[in-house]
């Protein structure tokens, strides 16, 4: 779901190797990973193992209310939620999407008229409550309700509560953070591209957020770093939340900036965080940072896509990206990073089919970037 798919934004050569750098030790909940493919046990099993502790994945409006009058249906976040939560780790949701039944594209803002804003309020809240301390999905696994349903099942006719069919979660991991919206400074995920539209989408999201749940946090769209489209249908990620910060009183609004720094090499990258860092200072606001996604290909195709590297310089970008943000993590106030991807996707985004730390496929063929991850959070490359 990121903005990999884009040409070489610069025609510079990538970086010369160097000697792996020294990477600073993570805190607690700092290594996250955005996938593209459908999880099971086993993929979780392989994340925990590796020293992953978030899953970032898209909770997308019209695949759970694909018609006005239809219920919910949360089918398809579902698993996401339970494999994670059986193994320990949290899940980031991006709100994302918009219903056909509601605007002509999926990234028209739902904040145009009183019936898409009542729709999103009303989808947000009901994730909210679903998902969030004690909500209804972690009723429906807890043991206590499933033995219930099963004892119920053997005296009698079959009851269709969901519960009797599911696996218990002994521990919930229940959803604290959220995130509104992907990249809604380019026009693959939001068009037009319009900030102070945004800002109004923030106002919508947070109260109702925070309402369902006072202790949640709310994190900017992931704002992708530096967009080669212009005007309406892309804007840098340090313009964009600048002329959010024009807002008055949006510093109430969120508690966390989100950046997408896609980039031809490291040092590129850390550019781009500092001017979005440099924003924030210059608008007084300590707001914690989080990468919510960033990589690099394994294919050779750096002079077609700029986020391709080969297989050693996959290897290498890595390393250096994340010594530089881990150096750096106290003075960012970085909470999380999360690597695009966890395995490849054929037939995808430009780079979507080499950025993963595994080949594509339902068995566990590793890269020597996997190799180098599992080094830098201290994990095991297979459970």
């Amino acid at each position: 779901m990121g903005s990999t798919f884009l040409l070489a934004q610069e025609s510079t050569t990538p970086a010369a190797a160097a000697a792996t750098p020294r990477v600073a030790k993570a805190p607690k909940g700092f290594f996250g990973i955005v996938p593209q493919n459908a999880l099971n046990e086993q993929e979780v099993e392989y994340m925990k193992a590796g020293g992953i502790e978030a899953i970032r994945a898209p909770l997308i409006w019209p695949a759970i209310q694909p018609t006005k009058k239809g219920a919910y249906n949360w089918g398809a976040f579902d698993p996401v939620v339970e494999e994670a939560a059986r193994q320990g780790l949290s899940v980031l949701p991006f709100v994302i999407a918009t219903p056909k039944w509601l605007a002509k594209k999926e990234t028209t803002l739902p904040i145009g008229n009183a019936t898409q804003r009542k729709a999103y309020v009303n989808f947000l809240r009901a994730a909210v409550e679903r998902y969030g301390p004690g909500g209804q999905f972690w009723v429906e696994h807890s043991p206590s309700k499933i033995r219930e349903e099963q004892a119920k099942e053997q005296q009698g006719p079959v009851y269709e509560l969901p519960g009797a069919r599911l696996k218990p979660i002994p521990k919930p991991v229940p959803i604290k953070t959220w995130q509104i919206w992907n990249e809604a400074n380019f026009f693959y995920f939001a068009f037009p591209v319009d900030p102070i539209g945004y800002a109004k989408l923030l106002k919508l999201s947070t109260p109702v957020i925070k309402r369902a749940e006072p202790g949640a946090k709310v994190i900017l769209t992931g704002l992708f770093g530096r967009p080669n489209a212009g005007k309406k249908r892309g804007m840098p990620a340090a313009q964009f939340l600048e002329r959010v910060y024009s807002v008055p009183g949006i510093k109430n609004y969120f508690d966390g900036v989100a950046l997408h720094p896609y980039a031809i090499n490291s040092a590129q990258l850390e550019e781009i965080v500092e001017e979005l860092h440099d924003v924030t200072t210059e608008n007084r606001d300590r707001v914690p940072l989080y990468i919510t996604e960033m990589g690099w290909g394994s294919q050779n195709d750096f002079h077609i896509n700029a986020f391709e590297h080969g297989v050693r310089g996959q290897v290498e970008e890595l390393q250096k990206a994340y010594a530089y943000l881990l150096a750096n993590r106290n003075r960012l106030d970085l909470k999380q990073v999360y690597w695009f991807s966890w395995k490849d996707l054929p037939e995808s985004c430009a780079f979507c089919d080499s950025v993963g730390l595994f080949h594509f496929g339902p068995k566990f063929k590793p890269k020597p970037a996997w190799r180098a991850f599992v080094k830098i959070t201290g994990g095991k490359p297979r459970p």
